[in-house]
């Protein structure tokens, strides 16, 4: 059932890299304060789909509707895409968060500085508040990268593989936070591969494959898989998706 008070929704949406088409007729709406991941083999459009919801990239049909202020989205990379050579420690990495809302060349006051310990403190990472982040683990940057959207005040938050190359403790913390963000209102997207993470995380699931979306139960992905289905279910899984 469509939900009419969605803050972020795609109409018939059609994405390229360069001048391959890579998702067409894509039309959906992601639930307010609900995790919903994405799945799909290498090269059906994650992080196509996530650059087009982020305004990174240009839609060649449809459109992207999105009511979550700017200063309110936040786009959680993968780690590959960190300059691990920037001169940057844990607590000015969390600080960014602020500049959104607060700007970039303004001072910090009390209040932020109270904020960023109390988020490094919930990630665990106080310790770690003067390492410069290319000493530090996968896990450990991770965290650290989620401590500047809670700094932002996210309400819309994208997430490319956010637990690849971390350890079981950052894994396990950072599902607390996300779904203590989504239980305050919090739309969030994960590009997932692990289905043990896909059950335990996620509310809803947007299949991709073939150039298509289809937005399916999270249980409907789930059991065909505990009953040994043949490789082909998530291209089996697609159908036609009807334009706004």
């Amino acid at each position: 059932m469509a939900d009419a008070n969605a803050r972020l929704r795609l109409c018939d949406l059609q994405l390229a890299q360069g001048s391959r088409t890579v998702l067409e007729h894509v039309s959906g709406e992601f639930r307010d304060g609900a995790i919903t991941a994405l799945i799909g083999a290498n090269g059906t459009g994650k992080s196509t789909l996530i650059q087009g919801i982020m305004g990174m990239l240009k839609p060649i049909a449809g459109r992207v509707e999105c009511s979550v202020s700017k200063e309110r989205r936040a786009w959680l990379p993968q780690q590959l895409a960190l300059d691990l050579t920037f001169p940057m420690s844990v607590e000015e990495l969390v600080m960014t968060g602020s500049w959104p809302s607060h700007g970039a060349l303004k001072g910090y006051c009390a209040a932020h500085y109270r904020k960023g310990r109390e988020i490094m403190a919930r990630l665990g990472i106080s310790h770690l508040a003067h390492r410069p982040l290319g000493e530090l683990s996968g896990g450990q940057r991770q965290r650290a990268l989620i401590g500047r959207t809670l700094m932002q005040e996210a309400e819309l938050l994208l997430l490319d593989e956010p637990f690849a190359n971390v350890d079981a403790e950052t894994v396990e913390v950072l599902m607390r936070v996300l779904r203590d963000m989504a239980s305050e209102g919090a739309t969030i997207i994960v590009v997932l591969h692990d289905m043990e993470q896909l059950a335990r995380l996620a509310d809803e699931t947007v299949v991709l494959a073939s150039g298509h979306a289809r937005w399916v139960s999270v249980e409907s992905v789930l059991q065909p898989l505990r009953s040994a289905a043949p490789a082909s279910f998530l291209s089996q899984a697609i159908g036609g998706v009807s334009p706004c």
